[in-house]
């Protein structure tokens, strides 16, 4: 199937650009036909894709008047401009047929070729467009458009750092997680730093971090500072806070971690007694409950008690969990927290991934840091956090229980559709096996005595994560694709 592409090159940068990303995704045999009236770019482009693959300082003289330049490989690269060719039939004498088969031939003035075209090239056509140009590529190979576009992410990630003062820093990825962001350890002689690539178009924009960051920053609160940034491509490098991540230090020393859930405690207490940042959003319990028949629509497919289940939701939201609004950062977990022990209160604990802050009740972050989807918290951690939290802040402690109890369950069944949407969607089973835990959680709130009614309705529609039932949506992993 013939499958067309279309990328926007407002610079003579963004041409070379994608002659360097396409250098990354050629390979023997790969044939480049480069379509353009004089001047379009062809030459300029086929000039950066063959100096990405030799080295910057490769002499690429334009093959206007040899028609062909060879440069060796593995593989070879031929670079032909046909322009001159009288008849097809000189192809043969130019030996590019056989250079079709072995090597990556880009070719200027395709049409040249006649009869003696390759087997499924690639096309690409430059057009003037504004000050810019387009760049259209026409081609049949699966999977071509995805590697191009990562190589190109990969491309503008490069230009990004050096214009950021870091050309010199060693790169080393850093563990993702389930969104479509990714980090790297930027490294030098005399400082590390932190990328962060976040593709446009997520719900979790960069300008969304970079807001959140400021506040938190603004409340004395240790969120990485922004060292530099570009929020119309995605791209933020910032201070590297280190590898102290909550649940590696535990593992290494067991004695820490009431002492660290303390202090992480402390700064939702600091958090919510502050003015929220502006303009967050602020959902209703009827959106909250949409929010987790995720669970439904995903985890168990039942659909026909969608609409019973979250107007049972939304109801107990509404009577138990539906107060005045704090800032609540959603994400607030043993992974998303590190600690930095040369700081001083508050600002020993480092904070991640809160780019979707919103408003939301007193017990909701509380609730992600106790009931942890990746780590079993001990109960008696989670009992004595609870009554800290509860201590701290003036609540009832009962009434509190009962809110905590129904924003845990309402956020358990949010992850339930989640985890169940990355593997059957995303291809990514890995966190099927992190679905017992969260079902933990979910029962041991639905057994609070307000929640009965939602219980029930939880029991008749969400199958129990047997190994049977895990392995049957294993099975279809990506099917949603």
């Amino acid at each position: 199937m013939t499958m067309v592409l279309t990328l926007d090159l407002a610079t003579e940068h963004d041409t070379a650009r994608l002659g360097r990303a396409l250098s990354a995704v050629l390979r023997a045999g790969d044939t480049l036909l480069l379509e353009g009236s004089i001047g379009a770019g062809k030459s300029h482009l086929a000039r950066a894709f063959i100096r990405a693959r030799l080295g910057a300082a490769e002499d690429v003289p334009s093959p206007t008047f040899t028609l062909v330049q060879t440069y060796p490989g593995p593989p070879d690269i031929w670079h032909a401009d046909l322009y001159r060719l009288t008849h097809p039939d000189e192809v043969r004498e130019l030996g590019l047929d056989d250079a079709f088969a072995t090597a990556i031939c880009l070719i200027e003035w395709p049409d040249r070729l006649g009869p003696h075209l390759p087997t499924n090239p690639i096309r690409l056509r430059l057009t003037t467009q504004g000050d810019g140009r387009s760049a259209t590529l026409t081609f049949e190979r699966p999977g071509f458009a995805a590697c191009l576009t990562a190589a190109l992410r990969t491309e503008i990630a490069v230009d990004f750092i050096e214009t950021a003062g870091w050309a010199d820093a060693d790169r080393a990825p850093l563990a993702g997680d389930a969104s479509a962001r990714r980090y790297a350890r930027l490294s030098r002689a005399d400082a590390t730093a932190i990328l962060m690539d976040a593709p446009p178009g997520q719900a979790d924009s960069v300008a969304d971090f970079v807001e959140i960051d400021r506040h938190l920053l603004s409340l004395n609160l240790s969120a990485p500072r922004i060292l530099a940034e570009d929020t119309a491509q995605g791209f933020l490098l910032l201070e590297d806070l280190g590898d102290l991540v909550f649940p590696n230090l535990i593992a290494a020393n067991p004695a820490l971690e009431v002492a660290l859930y303390r202090g992480a405690t402390d700064v939702l207490t600091h958090l919510q007694a502050q003015p929220p940042a502006p303009d967050l959003s602020n959902l209703s319990a009827q959106d909250w409950a949409e929010a987790a028949a995720i669970a439904i629509d995903w985890y168990s497919g039942i659909r026909e008690g969608r609409t019973e289940f979250v107007t049972a939701l939304a109801q107990t939201l509404k009577i138990h969990a539906d107060g005045p609004r704090v800032m609540i950062l959603r994400d607030y977990h043993a992974e998303n927290l590190l600690w930095l022990p040369e700081r001083a209160g508050l600002a020993r604990v480092g904070l991640l991934d809160f780019q979707l802050a919103q408003l939301g009740q007193p017990g909701y972050d509380l609730v992600s840091l106790l009931q942890d989807a990746r780590r079993d918290v001990p109960p008696a951690i989670e009992t004595a956090m609870i009554h800290y939290f509860v201590n701290a802040n003036g609540l009832d402690l009962a009434a509190f229980h009962t809110a905590y109890s129904v924003l845990g369950a309402q956020r358990a069944l949010r992850i339930l559709g989640i985890f169940a949407r990355l593997c059957l969607k995303d291809e990514k089973p890995r966190y099927l096996r992190l679905i017992p835990r969260v079902w933990g959680h979910l029962d041991r709130n639905l057994s609070d005595p307000a929640l009965c009614d939602l219980r029930a309705i939880c029991r008749k529609l969400l199958p129990e994560p047997t190994a049977a039932t895990l392995q049957k949506l294993e099975d279809k992993c990506g099917a949603f694709r």
